[in-house]
């Protein structure tokens, strides 16, 4: 058989991408072998980092397509097997780029990635809600985001986005994060779990341990966003962000009443103490569009919860900080925000064009948009002893 279909063959494996971490299979070491016959048959061995890897049936349906529809080729027959330990060891540093020591690449000087918090001062605001929803809306502008259930308590991410039931990958001691169809990436305690009903009863140490295994133990690829979905109030894990994650950005989520606005302010007062930068305050719930009314082409906002409460957020922290900290948006209170959260099928997707979800992307893109910022990066700046 001619050397050109090979090469051909070869350089169709190299456009299939193994799927939790979107690099070439053949960069991976993936591909074992590789024969082409005299009559245009392939026959191929790729190897599963893990045996019953969740997604070996996207592997073998990308690598047939690709090669099937490579010129000259007749036939493919692909076996599957799996990596050795040693294999997988070598995949493990050539993931980390050589790199042994457990690190935090979004906190490296270098990093591009911008990442942003969703914090709230009490729970029940919706803000799980409305960091999945950016994060889908991000991720539709074209960007690579990955999302990080930091709620250890209240771990409810996988479920919003239909992924409750599966579990990561893990190659030696490093684990994959679970891909979704939108294209982010995911990880939360929840999945990390024997079971979904297992109660996490952790304190201080375990939740810091925990936030530093989902950042640094889990291969991220190269992100362009991060979202993490931290508790509500101004505990461990907020404490904890601002150590391993100094130039992370906080967005504060909060509802209209009074209640929950002097609460909010309390979270983004304890980012400013952890020397982050509050990047703006989205109030959720903010109102309902009155149906009837919209029936009759007119516009009546019935203010549920009442109102105020995130523009008094944010010019309460504008004072405070000495910076503008601007109200990025007003959701309104939509049926559809929460039945897409129950079934797996948030509104930026299962209804685009849903005032929710048109305030969300608003939000998406506006927060997309910043430049990294300089907070927590090294500026390589050398103090001189000329006056």
């Amino acid at each position: 058989m001619s050397t050109s279909l090979v090469d051909r063959v070869n350089a169709a494996l190299g456009t299939v991408q193994d799927p939790e971490i979107k690099r070439p299979i053949t960069d991976l070491g993936m591909v074992e072998s590789v024969e082409v016959s005299d009559d245009g048959l392939v026959r191929l061995t790729v190897l599963l980092t893990v045996a019953g890897c969740p997604l070996k049936d996207t592997i073998n349906r990308d690598v047939t397509t690709a090669v099937g529809a490579v010129d000259g080729v007749t036939g493919v027959e692909l076996q599957l097997g799996v990596m050795s330990a040693e294999q997988r060891a070598g995949l493990q540093e050539t993931l980390r780029g050589g790199q042994a020591q457990r690190e935090i690449q979004f906190a490296q000087p270098g990093s591009l990635t911008q990442v942003f918090a969703i914090a709230s001062g009490k729970g029940g605001v919706g803000k799980s809600s409305v960091t999945v929803n950016l994060a889908l809306a991000m991720a539709a502008q074209g960007r690579k985001v990955g999302l990080v259930d930091a709620d250890i308590y209240g771990h409810s991410v996988p479920a919003m986005l239909g992924v409750a039931d599966q579990r990561p990958t893990q190659v030696e001691e490093m684990i994959m994060p679970v891909p979704t169809a939108s294209g982010v990436s995911v990880i939360s305690i929840g999945m990390l779990k024997p079971r979904r009903d297992q109660v996490v009863a952790w304190r201080g140490p375990m939740l810091d341990r925990a936030l530093v295994q989902m950042l640094a133990d889990v291969y991220w690829g190269d992100l362009d966003v991060l979202l993490l979905d931290l508790p509500p109030g101004t505990g461990d894990m907020a404490i904890s962000l601002g150590q391993h994650l100094p130039g992370a950005e906080v967005l504060v989520v909060t509802t209209p009443q009074e209640a929950a606005a002097e609460v909010a302010e309390r979270a983004g007062t304890m980012a400013s103490m952890m020397h982050q930068r509050v990047v703006g305050v989205l109030e959720n719930m903010s109102y309902l569009p009155c149906p009837h009314c919209a029936e009759q082409g007119t516009e009546h906002r019935i203010e549920v919860f009442g109102t105020g409460g995130g523009e008094r957020v944010a010019a309460t922290l504008s004072k405070r900080f000495g910076y503008d900290v601007p109200v990025l948006g007003q959701v309104p209170l939509d049926l559809s925000l929460r039945e897409g959260g129950d079934v797996g099928k948030p509104i930026v997707e299962s209804d685009p064009t849903a005032p929710a979800a048109i305030v969300l992307r608003s939000v998406a893109e506006r927060l997309a948009g910043r430049g990294r910022g300089l907070a927590g990066r090294q500026l390589g700046l050398t103090p001189s002893s000329q006056l």
